[in-house]
C-alpha cells in the first residue's frame, strides 16, 4: 500500500484511489461509529430523495475528499450518478485509480459508498448539478453505454493530468471528455483518437480548467518524483516554470455546464452530524462547518 504524508498529499488533487479486492482508499478512511454511520446514511437518503424528485436519470455529483482548502477549492472528485445503473439506483460511474494495479478503471459505486468515508466523519459536502432535459437524456444514454464510456478511459492515469493533453487522464477529466463527446456529437473511434477530439471541443467552447498555484518549484517536482500518480511531463513548460498546474476539477466542470447549458440547476448538500443543509442555485457555496443561512433548507439529524 502506498502512503502519502504531509503536504505532498495535497498533490493528489482529489481523485479517488482504490485498493484491489474492494474499494478502499490508499489511505484508509477513519472508522465510523454506529451513530456516525447512521447519520451519514440518512444524509445519503436525503440526497437520493432529491435526485428522485428531479425527474431525471443522470446528475453530475462532486464530493469533498482531499483537503484542497489551500487552493480555495472544496470538491475534489466528480462522477455521474445514474438512476438506471445495473449496480443500484443512483450509482456513481466514475474513474478510480487502482493502487495495487497502478491503473485507472471505471467503477460503478453506490451513492452511499461514494460519500461515506470520503469526508470527515462528522462533516460532509456534496454538490449535484442537474442538466437541462434534452442534454440530460443524451448524457444518460452515453454514460450508461459501457462501451462508449470505456472509449474515453485513458490507459495512463495522473491525478494532475493536463486537460489538453492525451498523455494522461484524471477522474474529473474522464467526466469532462465524456460530456464533450456527447454534447459535441463526436463519432466512434479508439481512445487515442476520441480524447484529442473531445479536448479540442472543450477548448473551442471555452472550457477553463482549475489553476493550482503551487508557488514552490521543489514541491512541484518533488510531488512528481515521489507520488506515482502525479506527473509533470504532460504540462506546458510555461506552466511548470510558473509552478502552476492546470487540472480538470469539479468546479471547472460545473462552471462550464452553467455557462453552456441554459437551465442547468445546482443543489449543494452538507451535514455536520447535527443537521443536513440543502442550498439551491448557483450562488455562494455552503459555509465551512455546514452552518445554516436563511436561504438553506435544514433537516435535523438528532
Amino acid at each position: 500500500m502506498i502512503r502519502v504524508f504531509g503536504p505532498l498529499a495535497l498533490w493528489l488533487l482529489g481523485c479517488g484511489a482504490a485498493q484491489a479486492g474492494g474499494l478502499r482508499f490508499c489511505e484508509q478512511p477513519p472508522r465510523l461509529s454506529a451513530s456516525q454511520q447512521d447519520k451519514q446514511l440518512r444524509f445519503v437518503a436525503i440526497v437520493k430523495d432529491e435526485l428522485e424528485r428531479s425527474g431525471q436519470g443522470v446528475a453530475l455529483v462532486s464530493r469533498a475528499g482531499t483537503d484542497l482548502s489551500r487552493f480555495e477549492m472544496r470538491y475534489s472528485h466528480a462522477g455521474l450518478a445514474l438512476k438506471a445503473s445495473d449496480n443500484t439506483p443512483w450509482s456513481v460511474r466514475q474513474l478510480y485509480y487502482v493502487c495495487d494495479e497502478a491503473a485507472p478503471k471505471l467503477y460503478d459505486q453506490g451513492l452511499a459508498g461514494f460519500l461515506i468515508g470520503a469526508n470527515q466523519a462528522d462533516l460532509g459536502f456534496l454538490s449535484v448539478v442537474l442538466f437541462p432535459p434534452a442534454q440530460a437524456a443524451e448524457l444518460e444514454r452515453a454514460a450508461l453505454d459501457k462501451r462508449r464510456a470505456l472509449q474515453f478511459l485513458a490507459p495512463d492515469y495522473s491525478a494532475n493530468a493536463y486537460p489538453f493533453s492525451a498523455r494522461y487522464q484524471n477522474c474529473n477529466q474522464w467526466v469532462a471528455e465524456l460530456l464533450a463527446a456527447t454534447l459535441g456529437n463526436l463519432g466512434e473511434g479508439a481512445v487515442e483518437e476520441l480524447r484529442p477530439q473531445a479536448q479540442a471541443w472543450l477548448k473551442a467552447q471555452g472550457y477553463r480548467p482549475a489553476a493550482f498555484e503551487i508557488g514552490f518549484k521543489p514541491m512541484l517536482w518533488g510531488a512528481a518524483a515521489f507520488i506515482p500518480w502525479v506527473h509533470n511531463d504532460d504540462h506546458p513548460a510555461e506552466e511548470l516554470a510558473a509552478a502552476r498546474y492546470l487540472v480538470s476539477m469539479p468546479a471547472s466542470i460545473e462552471t462550464f455546464v452553467q455557462q453552456t447549458m441554459a437551465g442547468a440547476q445546482r443543489i449543494e448538500f452538507c451535514h455536520n452530524g447535527q443537521h443536513v443543509l440543502i442550498r439551491r442555485g448557483w450562488g455562494p457555496g455552503l459555509a465551512e462547518g455546514c452552518v445554516a443561512e436563511p436561504q438553506d433548507s435544514v433537516i435535523r439529524l438528532n
